[in-house]
């Protein structure tokens, strides 16, 4: 948990999947990001993939989504637009 009056922060490192849940009503989530938006990069996964395993402590029909969120393939259709490139 994060909570506003703390001022912490959440470091995730670009390409790698994450998500947010507000339990709270009127929650405003903020983030930084790297670089540029860039179109070709936006993917992503559908929040309750049972693949993924995840206990969401939310009600699914309770859930507030974007159109765009709401259309997002399970993992296991997923083609990722990041390439992989090996760092020495």
């Amino acid at each position: 948990m994060l909570p506003a009056t703390e001022g912490e922060q959440l470091f995730q490192p670009h390409g790698s999947a994450h998500g947010f849940c507000t339990l709270e009503p009127n929650t405003e989530v903020a983030y930084k990001v790297d670089d540029y938006y860039a179109s070709e990069c936006d993917a992503g996964l559908i929040w309750n993939d049972p693949d993924l395993g995840i206990d969401w402590p939310i009600i699914a029909q309770e859930t507030v989504l974007s159109e765009k969120d709401a259309k997002l393939p399970r993992l296991r259709d997923f083609q990722s637009p990041f390439a992989y490139t090996e760092r020495k």
